[in-house]
């Protein structure tokens, strides 16, 4: 990437295909004010997707959420998503790891204050892919899909967790929904798996036990009803540990129950959520004028 610095800016960084479309003009006036197809609108960010020369990329628009939503989320003890920086700063991590992500093609962030800071993050779209969600959605009611496809994603998954823990990153959403990759890999290993939607990813020099139990609790929760067996779930626990079964089982007894009581505890919650969702659409239904 080249990197561009610019009097108003704090700072920007575009890849060449952006740089040469761009030319002269003022960068944030550009893609702060970016037309497409949008995808996610909440307070003080969109999501769209737009097209440069036949090329798909995806762009997030942050335009602070003031000091309001801020001192909200934190009374709420959740942190703030304040901009671009996190979600750049976490796509250059794991990009160092070796776990594929959606690949950076821009990002610019113009002013200090964090709760009316300008900021945006392209990144090349995916293109052909599909979610891990949407590929396994069918494995409850369907004869599962071969055992060598779904080892390897097992092991895939459980690899990209143990390296996201050990180098002091956590994912906060790591749900199989959050997983992209090819719909066609039937037979094919070892094939790319992408992990996405790294705006809320933490960075640290050492993951918390509390957050690694919390994202494998996820993952775990979002493969329930995938028909997964017990030996399934071993396979897992022996990757993310590179280490024996046998000494996992002896050693992490406690970790493990808490993973799976939290797993249960978010199962449960979602089942509630899903009742009242239908509930909701069966009464406006009834609801409507004959």
């Amino acid at each position: 990437m080249t990197e561009l610095q610019r009097s108003s800016v704090t700072k920007l960084e575009l890849n060449r295909e952006l740089s040469e479309w761009l030319g002269e003009r003022d960068p944030f006036e550009t893609f702060m004010a970016m037309e497409g197809e949008l995808f996610r609108g909440v307070t003080g960010r969109r999501t769209l997707r737009f097209s440069i020369d036949d090329r798909n990329y995806f762009i997030k628009i942050h335009t602070g959420v003031g000091w309001r939503e801020i001192i909200k989320n934190l009374f709420q003890l959740r942190l703030p998503v304040l901009g671009a920086e996190h979600e750049y700063q976490a796509i250059k991590r794991l990009t160092e790891l070796g776990i594929k992500t959606t690949p950076l093609a821009g990002y610019g962030r113009r002013g200090w204050n964090p709760a009316n800071q300008d900021s945006f993050l392209i990144t090349k779209a995916l293109d052909n892919t599909i979610t891990l969600e949407e590929m396994t959605e069918q494995w409850a009611s369907q004869p599962p899909p071969r055992q060598q496809l779904k080892r390897a994603l097992i092991k895939q998954i459980a690899t990209i967790a143990r390296k996201l823990h050990q180098n002091g990153l956590n994912h906060r959403d790591f749900y199989v929904c959050h997983f992209n990759l090819n719909p066609d890999v039937s037979g094919k290993t070892p094939f790319p798996l992408y992990l996405m939607d790294l705006h809320r990813t933490q960075l640290r020099h050492r993951t918390p036990q509390r957050w690694i139990i919390k994202d494998i609790a996820s993952i775990h929760f979002s493969s329930m009803d995938l028909g997964l067996t017990l030996h399934d779930r071993l396979r897992f626990m022996r990757f993310y540990r590179d280490q024996p079964l046998r000494t996992i089982l002896q050693q992490e007894e406690s970790f493990w129950n808490r993973v799976e009581r939290r797993a249960e505890k978010l199962y449960r919650a979602h089942q509630i959520d899903l009742a009242n969702f239908r509930q909701q659409q069966k009464e406006q239904h009834n609801a409507r004028p004959d």
